[in-house]
């Protein structure tokens, strides 16, 4: 599958919407996601399909003062284990180096071992455990990449 990693914009948060609500067992809602494009400190990525411009999968942060957290990450089903993932965590990465930012965190459930070899290969170490993070009651990991800024 050919796809373009693109600046989310309205038009793609019925899909992102959708992904999100297959994804997780709390998700956030399309209005969650509009009033995210509405902030100057959010960054969002879509990969979308080149061929018929659906939405693959999605990853968003928010930049803070010097450094990133990134707030999710999605790929649809049935394009997973294609480098979507990967794909839009390097663009948050770049981006991240662009602003000059010292690096990136997420939290990742204890349970989720596939997000957390990605992240791992990404660079991405664990630095701590947040009890009871999600809605759920699952922990969290929380994970950082440090960024050399040039």
């Amino acid at each position: 599958m050919i796809y373009s990693i693109v600046p989310m914009t309205k038009k793609h948060i019925p899909e992102v919407a959708q992904i999100e609500q297959d994804t997780f067992p709390i998700p956030w809602s399309a209005e969650m996601f509009d009033n995210e494009l509405r902030h100057d400190y959010t960054v969002y990525f879509v990969a979308e399909n080149i061929t018929d411009k659906s939405v693959l999968g999605y990853a968003g942060m928010w930049h803070i003062v010097n450094e990133g957290q990134i707030a999710n990450i999605a790929v649809r089903d049935d394009a997973r284990g294609q480098g979507i993932g990967t794909s839009l965590i390097n663009r948050l990465i770049r981006t991240a180096r662009q602003r000059e930012m010292m690096g990136l965190t997420l939290e990742v459930s204890i349970n989720n071992r596939n997000a957390q070899r990605l992240y791992t290969k990404l660079g991405f170490k664990p630095e701590g455990i947040r009890k009871g993070y999600y809605e759920t009651g699952e922990d969290a990991i929380i994970m950082w990449v440090y960024l050399r800024c040039v």
